[in-house]
C-alpha cells in the first residue's frame, strides 16, 4: 500500500502531469507543477502569491512576462546537464511557450523580487559525497547561490547503484542548526539499454515525537512529499541513473537550508575523506 505522501506519475489533469499545491499537500508553502507542451503550444499562467522557478526537464521554449522574453534553451533530458532557469516574482502573469516538459517550482512569497534568468552555463555544479554515496547537484536555486524570498530548489543526479540523500537528514523545526522546510521530491529514472523502465527507492521516517513512515518504489514522474522527518536514502537501481528535483520552502523567517543528520548514520560522512568520488561523475554533462 502506498503512503498518502506518494503521488504516482501522471495523476494530474493535462497538460499537467504533476500538480502539487500547498492545499493538496496539506501544508502551507511549497508547490510543484510539471506540464507538457506540444510544439509551439502556449499556456498563460499567473504566479499569484507565489514566486516560481521555471526550467525545462526535456525540451525548450520561452517565458514572456511584463514585456520581457526569457529563453529556456532546449535540454534533451534531465541527464543532459544543467538547464536554464527563469525566476518570476509574485503577482505576475506570464506565457510559457515551447515544446516539451517543464517544471514550475513554487513557494509562497511575501516580497516581490525582480524577474531574472540563469543560464545553464552559470548553474553551479557540485559533486557531493564519495564512493557509492557520490551524486551530482545542480544548484540553480539554492539559498547560497540565488536570491529569492522563500523558495529553494535544486536538481540531483545519482549514478545507477548509488545512494543519495544519505546519511538521512531532516529540516522540520526552527533552531540555530535546523530550518523548517517542506520538501517535494520529483523523480525521473533513466531507462536501461533496451529501454527497460528504471526504478529506485526513497525513504522517509520520523522521530518518536513526530512519526512518519514512507518507503516507496519510484519511477519516472513519481513524487514523494516530505512534510517532516528524516529523509533518505534515495537509491538508484544498478543500471538506472536517478534524477530528482527538490523543491523546498518553509514558514520560518530565514531562507536557509539548515539540516541535521540522523545521529545513527552521521559517522558515514567521516569515511568519505578516504574514498574517491564516483568516476562516472560529472554525469551526462552537455558537450561531453
Amino acid at each position: 500500500m502506498h503512503s498518502k505522501h506518494y503521488i504516482p506519475a501522471r495523476s494530474a489533469t493535462l497538460p499537467y502531469t504533476v500538480d502539487v499545491t500547498p492545499e493538496s499537500a496539506g501544508w502551507s508553502e511549497s508547490s510543484l507543477q510539471v506540464l507538457e507542451l506540444q510544439p509551439l503550444q502556449e499556456i498563460t499562467l499567473a504566479t499569484g502569491d507565489n514566486e516560481v522557478m521555471i526550467l525545462p526537464l526535456a525540451g525548450g521554449g520561452t517565458v514572456d512576462c511584463d514585456n520581457e522574453e526569457f529563453e529556456l534553451t532546449r535540454r534533451a533530458s534531465v541527464f543532459d546537464g544543467p538547464a536554464d532557469m527563469v525566476y518570476l516574482g509574485k503577482d505576475n502573469t506570464y506565457a510559457l511557450r515551447g515544446e516539451g516538459r517543464f517544471a514550475i517550482c513554487g513557494a509562497r512569497a511575501t516580497h516581490k523580487l525582480p524577474n531574472r534568468r540563469v543560464a545553464a552555463a552559470d548553474v553551479p555544479v557540485e559533486l557531493r559525497g564519495a564512493g557509492t554515496c557520490s551524486r551530482q547537484v545542480h544548484n540553480f536555486g539554492t539559498a547560497d547561490t540565488f536570491e529569492a524570498d522563500s523558495l529553494i530548489a535544486c536538481e540531483v543526479i545519482t549514478p545507477g547503484g548509488n545512494w543519495s540523500s544519505y546519511p538521512a537528514h531532516k529540516h522540520d523545526e526552527e533552531s540555530p542548526v535546523e530550518s523548517q522546510l517542506e520538501e517535494i521530491y520529483y523523480f525521473e529514472i533513466a531507462a536501461g539499454p533496451d529501454d527497460s523502465p528504471g526504478f529506485g527507492y526513497h525513504r522517509v521516517y520520523g522521530t518518536a515525537d513526530r512519526p512518519i513512515e514512507i518507503l516507496e518504489e519510484v519511477r519516472s514522474g513519481d513524487v514523494v512529499l516530505v512534510p517532516h522527518g528524516y529523509h533518505g536514502p534515495s537509491i538508484a537501481a544498478p543500471g538506472h541513473d536517478m534524477y530528482y528535483l527538490n523543491v523546498m520552502a518553509g514558514p520560518g523567517p530565514d531562507r536557509a537550508w539548515r539540516i541535521v543528520f540522523d545521529p545513527h548514520q552521521d559517522w558515514l560522512r567521516g569515511t568519505w575523506a578516504h574514498q574517491e568520488i564516483d568516476p562516472r561523475l560529472p554525469l551526462h554533462t552537455r558537450g561531453a
